[in-house]
């Protein structure tokens, strides 16, 4: 079985969000299923020298973009296993950053294009083409437009996984003509016709064999109205062909018994965990003591992981007796709440208004409780990452946080973290109060740790859920 994976950043290349983990780890474990998995992805400035040093060019041609006739290289390099092909077009890809710029669509029209013209050049022929997110929608669209009916390209399937069904690469349907060369047929409602322009994303779902997203609940959440972002209606009449794989984390490379920036190294040591903890409250200036919890939240600072709630409560939960940690960049609003936060109770709250892997590691290891009150979260990463280092999950019941995260019942004894359902301030306040509460118990305590260490997050099952998928469309 061969997959190409077709998205727009991956791990340890380049990075934006929780797409790239997901690119630089799934084929990992694919891989030992027997999948011959390949990645192709475009070829940034950013992308470190010490990998651009060893890709070797395996391609050049020109590619032809509407009226357009274009260089397109394509560079190889084998890191960990998978074989990564980068797209090089210096005018489009090389500037800094992904996106976020006037001509995305032309850039990643232009990517499209060159995963499939690439195909004759690199002699590898998938059976399915994985695409990812909107950067990539545009491939099952153009392979059944202009490359199904060529012999070369014959019986290739094509899936497509949303990770944020937010962003949609909407742009002008000029645009898609100019780029694409589709006829008018393609621009109808039941086509790549959206809010009178034309979406990536939705040519991607329409066009493809199959669809998935990155877990359970929020493949159910995108059919209805408040989660749906106006395609509710189109998922709904996909059902049937669309599933929910949870997403996994890399455990080699979250492993608090290995990480190189985990001080001192533990797995389920409470004592060397709290000896992390010491060490973190020591460098941020908060007061030195094992025994108040230290509450972190690793984010984007955005609307959509739950902020304007935190907002809302924020002096009744700095009034609690626990700690905060707060890492992440993000809108002018929030940054200044935790540094307002932070100037007014020193000795409750370090904020940490940047990006820093090493800083984020040190807080999963040394924090008692992760924060992830989202008001959507496709999947989530932090509070997989979190379990793994026994940070208990602290969510709000929505996506990917709903199908990982057990309400811990004391009744029970069951449960690995604490949840609530509405997206309310006072229901957040009353959660984070009961964790506090419950952290003070050490019995309880250490049995929702012994919870904890039972999970497995990693990508073996969900890889196995994919193989199992492919198989089914290439038969």
């Amino acid at each position: 079985m061969k997959v190409l994976f077709a998205a727009s950043e991956a791990v340890p290349f380049i990075k934006t969000g929780g797409l790239a983990d997901v690119i630089g780890s799934l084929p990992k474990e694919l891989a030992k299923q027997g999948i011959d998995v390949r990645v192709i992805v475009p070829k940034y400035e950013d992308i470190p020298a010490r990998f651009t040093q060893q890709m070797e060019t395996v391609a050049e041609f020109q590619l032809q973009m509407g009226w357009r006739n274009l260089y397109c290289g394509i560079q190889k390099l084998e890191h960990e296993g998978i074989i990564y092909y980068f797209v090089d077009n210096e005018s489009y890809f090389r500037r800094r950053g992904c996106y976020g710029y006037g001509d995305d669509a032309e850039r990643f029209a232009f990517y499209c294009r060159a995963v499939l013209d690439a195909m004759q050049h690199i002699d590898f022929v998938p059976d399915i083409i994985h695409c990812h997110d909107w950067q990539a929608g545009m491939i099952p669209v153009l392979y059944r437009a202009h490359f199904s009916y060529q012999p070369y390209y014959a019986g290739i399937k094509t899936v497509m996984t949303v990770h944020n069904l937010k962003y949609q690469g909407l742009f002008g349907q000029e645009k898609f003509k100019d780029f694409f060369a589709l006829g008018d047929e393609h621009f109808h409602g039941f086509a790549l016709e959206m809010h009178g322009g034309a979406s990536f994303l939705k040519g991607g779902l329409l066009y493809c064999d199959y669809i998935t997203t990155v877990s359970p609940t929020y493949a159910e959440e995108i059919q209805t109205p408040y989660y749906g972002e106006h395609m509710d209606g189109l998922l709904r009449s996909q059902s049937h062909r669309l599933t929910g794989i949870l997403n996994g984390i890399d455990y080699e490379e979250f492993d608090p018994m290995s990480d190189p920036y985990v001080e001192i190294k533990y797995r389920d040591s409470l004592v060397k965990k709290q000896q992390n903890k010491l060490k973190l409250q020591e460098r941020l200036g908060l007061p030195v003591n094992k025994d108040v919890p230290l509450i972190a939240l690793v984010t984007r600072l955005v609307d959509q992981k739950g902020l304007s709630l935190i907002d809302r409560v924020i002096k009744e939960l700095l009034s609690l007796d626990a700690q905060w940690v707060i890492l992440g960049t993000g809108e002018y609003r929030f940054e200044q709440l935790f540094k307002w936060a932070e100037s007014q109770y020193p000795d409750k709250l370090s904020a940490n208004i940047l990006f820093d892997e090493e800083l984020a590691r040190q807080i999963y290891a040394a924090s008692d409780l992760f924060l992830m009150p989202s008001l959507f979260e496709p999947c989530g990463i932090g509070q997989l990452i979190a379990m793994r280092y026994r940070s208990v999950p602290i969510v709000r019941e929505t996506g990917g946080l709903q199908d990982t995260v057990q309400a811990y019942n004391e009744e029970t004894g069951e449960g690995t973290g604490f949840s609530f359902t509405n997206y309310n301030a006072h229901d957040l306040l009353y959660t984070v109060e009961r964790a506090v509460e419950l952290y003070k118990n050490p019995e309880s305590w250490s049995n929702l740790l012994a919870n904890l260490k039972k999970k497995d997050f990693s990508w073996r099952k969900s890889a196995q859920q994919y193989a199992s998928l492919y198989s089914k469309l290439v038969q």
